[in-house]
Protein backbone atom coordinates (compact mmCIF):
# COMPACT_ATOMS: atom_id res chain seq x y z
CA UNK A 1 0.00 0.00 0.00
CA UNK A 2 1.56 3.50 -0.99
CA UNK A 3 0.68 6.52 1.32
CA UNK A 4 0.46 9.96 -0.84
CA UNK A 5 0.82 13.22 1.05
CA UNK A 6 -0.92 16.00 -0.36
CA UNK A 7 -2.09 19.25 1.20
CA UNK A 8 -5.29 19.16 -0.16
CA UNK A 9 -8.59 16.77 0.75
CA UNK A 10 -7.78 13.28 -0.10
CA UNK A 11 -11.46 12.90 -1.47
CA UNK A 12 -11.63 13.87 -5.27
CA UNK A 13 -14.69 15.00 -4.71
CA UNK A 14 -14.34 17.38 -1.49
CA UNK A 15 -13.56 19.95 -3.02
CA UNK A 16 -16.74 20.07 -5.23
CA UNK A 17 -18.54 19.58 -2.73
CA UNK A 18 -16.71 22.71 -0.64
CA UNK A 19 -18.03 24.76 -3.56
CA UNK A 20 -21.89 23.40 -3.16
CA UNK A 21 -21.77 24.12 0.28
CA UNK A 22 -20.63 27.96 -0.77
CA UNK A 23 -23.36 28.09 -2.98
CA UNK A 24 -26.06 26.84 -0.63
CA UNK A 25 -25.45 29.66 1.29
CA UNK A 26 -28.16 31.54 2.52
CA UNK A 27 -28.40 34.71 0.26
CA UNK A 28 -27.36 37.11 3.21
CA UNK A 29 -24.60 35.24 3.80
CA UNK A 30 -22.93 35.72 0.59
CA UNK A 31 -24.30 39.20 0.24
CA UNK A 32 -22.34 40.19 3.47
CA UNK A 33 -18.96 37.84 2.38
CA UNK A 34 -19.48 40.32 -0.46
CA UNK A 35 -19.56 43.43 1.01
CA UNK A 36 -16.71 42.26 3.73
CA UNK A 37 -14.85 42.02 1.02
CA UNK A 38 -15.37 45.41 -0.41
CA UNK A 39 -15.09 46.86 2.57
CA UNK A 40 -11.56 45.00 3.27
CA UNK A 41 -10.53 45.93 0.29
CA UNK A 42 -11.27 49.80 0.59
CA UNK A 43 -9.61 49.16 4.01
CA UNK A 44 -5.96 48.17 2.51
CA UNK A 45 -6.46 50.86 -0.62
CA UNK A 46 -6.80 53.31 2.11
CA UNK A 47 -4.22 52.56 4.84
CA UNK A 48 -1.77 51.87 1.64
CA UNK A 49 -2.38 55.45 0.25
CA UNK A 50 -2.14 57.00 4.33
CA UNK A 51 1.19 54.66 4.03
CA UNK A 52 2.46 56.31 0.43
CA UNK A 53 1.55 59.80 2.85
CA UNK A 54 3.28 59.20 5.48
CA UNK A 55 6.25 58.14 3.42
CA UNK A 56 5.97 61.34 1.41
CA UNK A 57 6.02 63.38 4.77
CA UNK A 58 8.53 61.87 5.98
CA UNK A 59 10.96 62.15 3.56
CA UNK A 60 10.62 65.98 2.93
CA UNK A 61 11.03 66.34 7.01
CA UNK A 62 14.00 63.97 6.73
CA UNK A 63 15.37 66.70 4.39
CA UNK A 64 14.28 70.07 5.82
CA UNK A 65 16.04 68.56 9.18
CA UNK A 66 19.36 67.93 6.72
CA UNK A 67 19.06 70.84 5.56
CA UNK A 68 18.69 72.34 8.94
CA UNK A 69 21.73 70.61 10.74
CA UNK A 70 23.69 71.43 7.60
CA UNK A 71 23.25 75.33 7.70
CA UNK A 72 24.09 74.93 11.69
CA UNK A 73 27.32 73.21 10.47
CA UNK A 74 28.17 75.83 8.24
CA UNK A 75 27.28 78.65 10.86
CA UNK A 76 29.34 76.24 13.57
CA UNK A 77 32.60 76.23 11.07
CA UNK A 78 31.93 79.79 10.10
CA UNK A 79 32.25 80.69 13.94
CA UNK A 80 35.29 78.25 14.81
CA UNK A 81 37.36 79.91 12.31
CA UNK A 82 36.90 83.02 13.42
CA UNK A 83 37.27 82.11 16.97
CA UNK A 84 40.28 80.10 15.80
CA UNK A 85 41.63 83.62 13.80
CA UNK A 86 40.96 85.90 16.84
CA UNK A 87 43.35 83.30 18.99
CA UNK A 88 45.58 83.28 16.72
CA UNK A 89 46.20 86.83 16.12
CA UNK A 90 45.68 87.36 19.81
CA UNK A 91 48.68 84.83 20.39
CA UNK A 92 50.94 86.45 18.36
CA UNK A 93 50.56 90.29 20.38
CA UNK A 94 52.93 88.78 23.45
CA UNK A 95 54.13 92.00 25.98
CA UNK A 96 55.97 91.16 28.73
CA UNK A 97 53.29 91.83 31.95
CA UNK A 98 50.00 91.09 30.33
CA UNK A 99 50.19 87.47 30.85
CA UNK A 100 47.58 88.01 33.48
CA UNK A 101 44.96 89.62 30.66
CA UNK A 102 45.55 87.03 28.48
CA UNK A 103 45.00 84.29 31.30
CA UNK A 104 42.02 86.36 32.18
CA UNK A 105 40.32 86.01 28.38
CA UNK A 106 40.65 82.33 27.89
CA UNK A 107 38.86 81.64 31.47
CA UNK A 108 35.37 82.34 32.42
CA UNK A 109 35.86 83.92 35.50
CA UNK A 110 31.80 83.65 36.12
CA UNK A 111 30.35 80.69 38.29
CA UNK A 112 27.26 81.04 37.09
CA UNK A 113 27.65 80.91 33.44
CA UNK A 114 29.67 77.74 33.78
CA UNK A 115 27.85 75.26 32.10
CA UNK A 116 30.35 72.36 33.06
CA UNK A 117 29.83 69.31 35.48
CA UNK A 118 33.07 69.55 37.33
CA UNK A 119 33.48 71.99 40.34
CA UNK A 120 35.70 74.56 38.81
CA UNK A 121 35.73 77.11 42.03
CA UNK A 122 39.05 75.74 43.74
CA UNK A 123 40.79 76.83 40.23
CA UNK A 124 39.36 80.19 39.76
CA UNK A 125 39.86 81.33 42.92
CA UNK A 126 43.45 80.41 42.85
CA UNK A 127 43.64 82.30 39.51
CA UNK A 128 41.95 85.08 40.85
CA UNK A 129 44.67 85.24 44.22
CA UNK A 130 47.69 84.39 41.99
CA UNK A 131 46.35 87.71 39.51
CA UNK A 132 45.96 90.27 42.00
CA UNK A 133 49.53 89.16 43.91
CA UNK A 134 51.68 87.29 41.28
CA UNK A 135 54.45 85.31 42.94
CA UNK A 136 57.42 86.87 42.98
CA UNK A 137 60.82 85.03 42.47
Amino acid sequence: MVLSISNGPTDCYAAISQVDRLQSEPESIRKWREEQKERLEQLDANSRKQEAEWKEKAIKELEEWYARQDEKLQKTKATNRAAEEAFVSDAEDVFPGTEWERVAQLCDFNPKSSKQAKDVSRMRSVLISLKQAPLVR
